[in-house]
């Protein structure tokens, strides 16, 4: 006997119902977003224990966009990287500033997907070393898109920077 897949559409089956199959499908595809991180082949991530977040007009932004910020932070505190203002860098020693990472961010949100960006920059050299990419799409709202890529970035940065 043969029994049909979940997913075969039978000839005999309502209109409806292959319409909201297809829907269905369509839909979890759409939600099957890529994050992943990109090392840079010379890079010894392993030397790095300090981060610092630059540029980002922190105090600046709308206050409805600082949950996500302060989510953002709390995803490279998460990593074995300790955070240092961007106003204290120069109190570190030669030692540290050569173990620290410059943080720079991005977001970019269409209706189909929220892309979450944290890049890397070596302080001392100012070359790219690492860049986590969170994506996320359910479209269920661009709110609940952008937490979820910020929670998929989180964990490519505690991927990448390991405890």
């Amino acid at each position: 006997m043969h029994y049909p897949s979940l997913f075969t559409i039978h000839p005999d089956m309502k209109p409806s119902v292959k319409i909201l199959l297809a829907t269905f499908l369509l839909w979890i595809t759409a939600a099957c977003t890529t994050s992943k991180t990109t090392v840079s082949q010379h890079a010894d991530l392993g030397k790095y224990r300090y981060a610092s977040v630059i540029n980002n007009d922190t105090y600046h932004i709308p206050a409805e966009l600082m949950e996500y910020e302060i989510q953002l932070f709390d995803a490279v505190e998460s990593s074995r990287l300790q955070l240092v203002s961007d106003y204290r860098i120069a109190e570190l020693t030669p030692a540290q500033q050569q173990q620290l990472l410059l943080v720079k961010y991005g977001v970019s949100q269409t209706d189909q997907e929220t892309i979450v960006t944290v890049n890397f920059i070596d302080y001392m050299t100012g070359r790219p070393v690492a860049s986590c990419r969170g994506a996320y799409g359910l479209g269920l709202g661009l709110t609940d898109d952008l937490k979820g890529a910020i929670k998929r970035v989180a964990t490519q940065i505690s991927q990448t920077f390991p405890k």
